[in-house]
């Protein structure tokens, strides 16, 4: 029975947390109409991309207008010549869209030359529904064109057209290049806060967009009074990397677009925002925070209503029940076993076991949804695989300290193997992040278990030996280690701590280096300080520090044990 009480209490917390950490969040007022002025509509669904030039077909595309019939007024478009994107402005029309047609432009002239005939062509020939057109994207901020070969291609297409013709670009770039101001019929600048140069947090996003709008408006009335301006892109990640103290999630990019839409409408601000679909295939060049920009899925769910109160995770109660269902096959399995247990280590390690499986649970939803390829999603079940191993492993373990069960060598040279493998990882990892990390995210949920595990075996070693020591988790020399391989787990244990202060060092480097940074903060001194301080204030940069921590220490502190007795486990 005693088993049996504390299972059901375990449960139940599992499920009071998980309800508690995913209750719906205001995020602000509510979209008027539950439409939105503009939105970037890029139709590429999984396994499709620009990169490999695999495209929707017309019917997938006139499904996805159908949808955005729903949520907005206006389209904007990046491409004219390619694929199935030719078929958008008559589908367009159907669904009662208008649109800010692109022409997209890169290094390749005979590319350029086609794009630019293609927007001039749909913008003749359907009027109605081409209502603005945008002749480039960011193609300065790549350097793949200079500005008087971008001006060419602007002037060609506003000879050949009625419409408005503008170029799209970081708002820096209008700045830069002030001759583009003259060119264009209106100003299209994006204002994508997280991507700063400095970056923020969400709730200063909204003053931020007001000022740079205000900036540019200043700056273009001295140069060509009269230039409307549109904020071309503008929005928030719903996942991936944390930049200083802009931090991605699905409530802040909820928060973010309808503080926009608030700030526009008081202000008349002519905005599009960034976009409707999550995009896997950006994941190639811009990692995870590259690919999830959308209000729906890759898959067309929505990520977040435009009314009402949102969810982090709508799904988190399939998590509770994966890892409840986990937790009980572990109890029924050990039931036996755990009769022998005293009240408080019987308590400890249903709640570890609890904690683990929980972590398990997320870890496969998080990589799963995070993964965009065959190879990725093999890398995701390869991870998930060895984690699972190592959290039986390490429950095995504990149960055995706890028990004061002589440990098994075997079961003990697994451990260590694999929290090898894993230490290895984090190590090349971090100095990944160090290296060039402006698009890796920090893989805190592929090292849950070894992490969260290790600590839960140096607590089991503080309930069962007093003054609490290291030694009781020194899986290494259960399987007959030797001076060599105690020199090797050192060598690791000091790599980690290393690793992570290049990750500090290089992450502040970033930020100091920015064209817009080195602006804002010209004292060499002031711009280091606020440099790191952006990094050491970073969330995930922090707890994966500790992770680092963590998995460095046993090898650290057993490193210089190696010889000594075997240890109870």
């Amino acid at each position: 029975m005693k088993i049996a009480s504390f299972a059901v209490l375990v449960v139940m917390l599992n499920a009071v947390l998980g309800w508690a950490t995913n209750l719906p969040q205001d995020v602000g007022l509510d979209v008027p109409s539950g439409k939105l002025n503009s939105l970037s509509f890029a139709p590429f669904r999984e396994g499709q991309g620009p990169l490999d030039e695999k495209f929707p077909t017309p019917e997938q595309i006139d499904a996805d207008l159908q949808l955005m019939g729903e949520k907005t007024h206006t389209i904007r478009t990046y491409a004219s010549s390619e694929g199935s994107m030719q078929t958008i402005p008559a589908l367009a029309q159907k669904h009662g869209l208008e649109m800010i047609q692109g022409a997209w432009l890169g290094g390749n002239k005979i590319d350029n030359n086609e794009e630019v005939a293609a927007v001039i062509r749909s913008a003749n020939e359907h009027p109605d529904v081409v209502k603005r057109v945008i002749v480039g994207n960011e193609v300065l901020l790549r350097g793949d064109l200079k500005a008087d070969q971008l001006i060419e291609y602007i002037r060609e297409v506003k000879r050949s057209v009625e419409q408005p013709v503008s170029y799209a670009d970081v708002w820096s770039m209008y700045m830069k290049y002030p001759e583009l101001i003259k060119e264009v019929d209106f100003i299209t600048i994006h204002i994508l806060p997280y991507w700063e140069d400095e970056p923020i947090t969400v709730d200063q996003a909204p003053g931020h967009i007001e000022r740079i709008f205000k900036q540019v408006h200043q700056e273009a009335e001295a140069i060509a009074p009269g230039k409307p301006i549109l904020i071309g892109e503008s929005g928030w990640p719903g996942e991936g990397r944390q930049r200083g103290w802009s931090v991605p999630s699905v409530v802040n990019e909820a928060k973010f677009i309808r503080a926009l839409i608030k700030i526009a409408n008081k202000n008349g601000f002519d905005y599009n925002i960034v976009e409707a679909f999550n995009q896997s295939w950006k994941s190639e060049l811009e990692g995870v925070v590259g690919a999830n920009w959308g209000l729906y899925t890759v898959d067309r769910k929505e990520v977040f209503p435009l009314t009402g109160k949102v969810y982090e995770n709508p799904d988190w109660l399939n998590g509770v029940i994966a890892s409840t269902i986990l937790f009980l096959l572990i109890v029924v399995c050990c039931w036996k076993p755990l009769q022998s247990l005293s009240t408080i280590r019987l308590a400890f390690f249903l709640a570890f076991s609890q904690l683990l499986t929980f972590l398990l649970a997320n870890m496969v939803e998080n990589l799963w949804y995070t993964s965009y390829s065959d190879w990725q999603r093999f890398q995701t079940v390869l991870t998930v695989g060895l984690n699972a191993i190592l959290a039986g492993l390490i429950l095995h373990r504990g149960y055995g300290l706890l028990a004061n069960r002589a440990a098994n060598p075997k079961f003990g040279a697994w451990i260590y193997t694999i929290c090898i493998l894993f230490s290895g990882y984090a190590a090349y990892k971090t100095f990944g992040l160090a290296m060039n990390g402006r698009y890796i995210s920090f893989p805190i949920v592929s090292v849950y278990i070894p992490v969260v595990g290790m600590f839960g075996l140096m607590i089991v070693s503080y309930i069962t030996e007093r003054p609490w020591s290291l030694k009781n988790i020194e899986i290494n020399r259960l399987a007959g280690h030797t001076h060599a391989k105690a020199d090797q787990d050192k060598i690791i244990g000091y790599a980690l701590p290393i690793m992570g202060l290049m990750l500090v060092i290089w992450e502040a480097k970033a930020f100091m280096v920015s064209r817009d940074f080195i602006l804002a903060y010209p004292n060499v001194a002031k711009r280091i300080g606020v440099a790191f301080m952006f990094s050491v204030t970073n969330g995930q940069l922090v707890v994966w520090l500790i992770c680092l921590a963590i998995l460095a220490l046993p090898l650290l502190v057993s490193g210089n044990k190696t010889g000594k007795r075997a240890v109870r486990g």
